[in-house]
């Protein structure tokens, strides 16, 4: 992976990346993405955030080896802290659980003024990350699910609108994903057969195990889901 051929994973973000942006990607490690978005038309300029060392200096090197130095500006920091409210319209938060990705937006509240479209992408966790969505007034208009080296990854896109519109059955959808309940690819069905086998398991032990009051409260939750997801699957 570099900065002309990215993982099939961050291409999938960068690909929702809106022409003639100017982005923010939280987390960047390598800054990767913001180079290519530079070097592919999709971004005029960029904010590359890292709160890391190690990552923050292959950033800095990345974007002077790509000759970007006068387009993309690397900053250390954590979450929106590295950018200033009306600074960008676009962000982007790639390969974080969705909890840290519902806390960077809610800690980072104030700097998103001006921005217009999230590109997030939580390795697991997205359906707090759509609860965030949801809660706050933004709308998801696309979702992506793809898998990559034995990962299965969802990638969800975010505008300013009416959150609620793209649900019909709203806890379910917010924990599978409404456009990609709707699509119901290869991939999809495989994600949740594999999450069905798993807390059928986990119900189970708890269910021979458990005796404690947290113990018959997860299971009560994992029960919860596994009727969610089999009332809409297929």
């Amino acid at each position: 992976m570099n900065e002309y051929r990215l993982s099939k994973r961050l291409e999938t973000v960068a690909s929702f990346i809106p022409r003639g942006a100017v982005l923010a990607d939280i987390g960047s490690d390598h800054a990767y993405l913001p180079c290519y978005a530079c070097l592919h038309g999709y971004a005029t300029k960029a904010v590359a955030g890292e709160v890391a060392d190690g990552p923050l200096r292959s950033a800095r090197q990345q974007v002077e080896t790509c000759g970007l130095s006068d387009r993309i500006s690397v900053r250390k920091g954590d979450g929106l802290s590295v950018i200033a409210p009306r600074e960008v319209d676009c962000i982007t938060i790639a390969g974080m659980g969705g909890a840290l990705i519902a806390r960077i937006l809610s800690d980072g509240k104030e700097k998103l003024s001006g921005v217009k479209r999230l590109i997030l992408q939580p390795n697991v966790g997205a359906e707090r990350v759509r609860r965030w969505l949801l809660e706050h007034d933004w709308e998801l208009i696309a979702e992506r699910i793809l898998k990559e080296d034995g990962h299965i990854y969802e990638v969800l896109v975010a505008e300013r609108g009416e959150a609620e519109r793209p649900y019909r059955h709203l806890e379910a959808e917010l924990l599978l994903g409404p456009f990609l309940l709707r699509e119901n690819n290869d991939v999809f069905r495989e994600k949740w057969q594999q999450e069905l086998r798993h807390w059928k398991q986990i119900a189970a032990d708890l269910a021979a195990n458990g005796q404690s009051e947290a113990a018959a409260r997860k299971r009560r939750e994992l029960e919860r889901k596994i009727r969610l997801v089999e009332e809409v699957l297929p």
